[in-house]
């Protein structure tokens, strides 16, 4: 899109990217004068599909959607008229700007309009046409730049502004990943990153931190990267929960790919390793993804002991014994039985917290009266005078069939 300095006289520009606005000779004019709802919609259509013009059955289902309306046609015409008077209002030159030609309408010519999407799309199939490779990525940065958010954003409920927006960020997909693996075929990590941190501004959520993460550890800037690991993998966790629990192995699976620190010695490698903690002498809290790493970790290290490890769920329940599902009351008792079974069990055991009013605990080198010694426990950290909700424990004993591999006796 083109800067408010470069801006030419009588020129309609207009943003679509990240919201909507509409400029003429330097000033806003979509605000206060074009804030009808339905005038506004329009305006939209017709400007963005001014070279084909929108259909009648477009304009009836986005404009007045499920309504019953005896006639149409009379309808829009008057909308049109009153769109016009608008626009008047608005500070544009006389003109007609909007026509009707069998059944499709369509923006006159009486004012010439730029438009930061209309301009993103036709630079991206420039960028596609070049042959020349560095010219070509350079174009695909510029195509970066030009998107900034989302299309007409927060117009979603719109059925052709979800379906252009969607086609608009596949296209700043692929300039992202089009300069990314141009920049990893000439080692410019430096270029990458400052791509990795705007995608990350303009479309959050899509996993560019994992080329961000490529980009600093590229560069052997492995401390600034390891930070970026673990806000990366906090932010996702705070934002997709326990739902997608999957969703967020997966991104720290590619997260983990590129994290790689300088070369130390064991002795300070062993140092990063060691977990220090305020709390070390009571349980280890970690995310779910680690928790299960650590139970599939604790199963195959015990195969030869043949050991018994418990798995217990504490769940938060009402004073009926049902459990707790939602609202600001379980999210206090939560944290509360969080610290609760930190200050309860082990350094040696490992908690997590697994759905709003669960937590999960695994127990190694107990015993099942120890496991109930361990229930009284948090109950007597986390129950209060006169308090009627409660926990519910199950314990499920996993024995670990023992293993003979005699080629490590070898």
């Amino acid at each position: 899109m083109t800067y408010e300095s470069e801006e030419e006289e009588n020129v309609l520009y207009v943003r679509t990217f990240g919201g909507f606005s509409i400029r003429l000779n330097g000033n806003e004019i979509a605000g206060g004068d074009m804030r009808g709802n339905q005038i506004r919609m329009l305006i939209q259509m017709v400007l963005h599909f001014k070279n084909n013009g929108v259909s009648r059955d477009l304009m009836k289902s986005t404009l007045f959607e499920d309504r019953d309306i005896d006639d149409v046609s009379h309808a829009i015409r008057n909308l049109l008229y009153n769109t016009r008077k608008r626009i008047k209002a608005a500070g544009l030159p006389d003109g007609e700007y909007l026509r009707q030609d069998h059944g499709i309408y369509y923006w006159t010519n009486d004012i010439e309009v730029v438009e930061d999407a209309d301009q993103f799309e036709k630079k991206y199939k420039d960028a596609l046409e070049e042959e020349d490779e560095s010219k070509r990525s350079k174009l695909f940065q510029e195509c970066v730049m030009m998107y900034s958010g989302r299309f007409l954003a927060g117009q979603d409920d719109a059925v052709w502004v979800f379906r252009e927006a969607e086609r608009y960020r596949q296209m700043f997909h692929d300039c992202v990943k089009r300069v990314a693996d141009h920049c990893r075929k000439i080692h410019r990590f430096d270029l990458m990153n400052r791509i990795a941190d705007y995608a990350v501004s303009v479309d959050p959520f899509s996993e560019w931190e994992v080329l961000k993460l490529e980009s600093l550890t590229g560069m052997g800037r492995y401390d600034e990267a390891e930070r970026c690991y673990n806000d990366t993998v906090d932010m996702y966790i705070d934002e997709y929960g326990n739902k997608s629990n999957e969703y967020v192995r997966g991104l720290i699976k590619k997260l983990g790919a590129f994290l790689f620190y300088r070369n130390d010695t064991i002795e300070e490698i062993q140092e990063k390793l060691t977990n220090i903690d305020e709390q070390e002498h009571h349980g280890y809290f970690c995310t779910l993804p680690v928790f299960q790493e650590l139970y599939r970790t604790v199963e195959r290290t015990m195969e030869r002991a043949g050991d018994k490890i418990f798995l217990m769920l504490c769940t938060i329940v009402d004073s009926k014994g049902n459990a707790m599902e939602e609202g600001p009351k379980l999210d206090e008792l939560s944290d509360r039985l969080k610290e609760a079974i930190v200050n309860s069990v082990r350094r040696t055991d490992t908690i997590t917290r697994y759905g709003k009013g669960q937590y999960l605990i695994l127990l190694i080198n107990t015993t099942e009266e120890n496991c109930r010694v361990v229930e009284r426990h948090i109950n007597s950290n986390y129950l209060q005078k006169r308090q009627r909700t409660g926990v519910a424990y199950s314990v499920n004993g996993i024995i670990i069939q023992k293993k003979e591999l005699p080629f490590l006796d070898k």
